[in-house]
């Protein structure tokens, strides 16, 4: 296996983009991803694509090959990735491993979604497809509210409060503050958060991800090139894969995500890191208590200590270990196929030294975590810095 590199990053504005096509928004992602990397579209010898539903969202299936076909690189081998809310951290896996294995060289992974096309509620629908049908959303269960009984038992056990769950909208809109591409790059307080209409109690709308539109991409080559391209290269040191149940129903805890254990505790073993090695990471955070449990589950604190380690402040920019420094889905915005790329694109500038008024002090390490429904499906990269 070949050590492998990340030598180009490009992201489009995150949001409602009345006025871009999936197609639009996915080459605007990659031909960045190219210039940032210094080549041209002739040079890459395969393409992944991470989206979740562009069957049910655009009426658009098979669009790998669309995306290269209007990108100018019809020739190139195109693979769709689908996995849920993962499904872009599942399309860098898939172009890591082609790269590691030597059977490619030069690999575009991007990730697309164009949200907005439907209705909210038709939208909210389309993410309660990645429930299992047949046990929780024919009889009413959707994506919310499976959460808010995640949420619910996790303070039942654990002593989580509504202070702690806002607190991390509020740490994430203050980074999103300093994102250009956020959707929503303005700061709140936690009194709003608290206050804003309910959703499914305990998680109100400020508790939940947005519903967006936006594209991200990265350009990855063997390590031992990675110096003769003009990007600043960044290193994959490992990944890790984890599932569970589909239907919350089934999972012995679902205080704990299973499959972010499995994929964490991969990762780790594989680059022979800790947690405490890692400087920074982008977790999942569709909901506030998602973060909350990813932090618990990643190794960062203890289970049941997230909140109280949220609420102290050890979560914020430059803090004990600086969570979701982009504003993660919460803030920076939801584009479901693209998240796992969104914050590959993050943890590079980071890496890189690049992000400006949040940017981590001197990081070596960062770790990405995304999950795909409700966390039957998980994966987690570690990147290191080119040294």
């Amino acid at each position: 296996m070949r050590d492998v590199a990340i030598i180009g990053v490009g992201e489009t504005q995150i949001g409602e983009l009345w006025n871009k096509s999936l197609r639009e928004i996915g080459i605007e992602a990659g031909l960045k991803a190219l210039k940032d990397a210094g080549l041209e579209g002739d040079e890459v010898e395969k393409l992944y694509v991470g989206n979740m539903s562009a069957g049910k969202l655009i009426d658009q299936e098979h669009i790998a090959p669309l995306i290269a076909d209007y990108a100018g690189i019809s020739g190139v081998p195109s693979t769709r990735i689908e996995s849920g809310s993962a499904s872009g951290g599942m399309a860098l896996a898939e172009g890591y491993k082609a790269v590691a294995s030597g059977m490619e060289d030069i690999v575009v992974v991007g990730g697309a979604e164009k949200m907005t096309d439907v209705g909210e509620q038709e939208a909210k629908e389309i993410l309660s497809s990645t429930n299992d049908q047949e046990w929780e959303t024919v009889f009413g269960a959707t994506f919310e509210s499976l959460y808010a009984m995640i949420a619910r038992y996790h303070m039942e056990k654990y002593g989580t409060t509504k202070d702690q769950l806002a607190q991390v909208a509020v740490k994430n809109h203050a980074n999103a503050a300093k994102n250009p591409n956020a959707q929503y790059p303005r700061e709140t307080t936690k009194d709003f958060v608290k206050n804003a209409p309910m959703v499914a109690d305990p998680l109100g709308m400020f508790d939940c991800a947005p519903i967006s539109d936006g594209g991200a991409a990265v350009v990855l080559c063997p390590a031992e090139q990675a110096e003769s391209f003009e990007g600043d290269p960044v290193e994959i040191v490992s990944i890790g894969q984890g599932g569970d149940y589909m239907a919350v129903h089934e999972r012995k805890d679902i205080c704990t995500m299973k499959s972010t254990k499995h994929a964490a505790k991969k990762a780790y073993q594989r680059s022979k890191l800790d947690p405490e090695d890692i400087d920074f990471a982008e977790v999942h955070d569709n909901y506030t208590i998602t973060e909350i449990m990813a932090i618990e589950d990643l190794g960062f604190f203890e289970k049941g200590q997230g909140g109280p380690a949220t609420e102290k402040g050890k979560t914020e920019l430059n803090s004990e270990i600086s969570i979701n420094t982009s504003g993660g889905l919460k803030a920076k915005g939801r584009p479901v196929g693209a998240v796992g790329l969104n914050q590959a694109v993050e943890a590079v500038i980071q890496l890189r030294g690049e992000a400006g008024e949040r940017q981590v002090d001197d990081p070596e390490y960062g770790l990405l975590h995304n999950i795909g429904g409700t966390g039957a499906s998980a994966i987690v990269h570690i990147l290191r810095r080119w040294s």
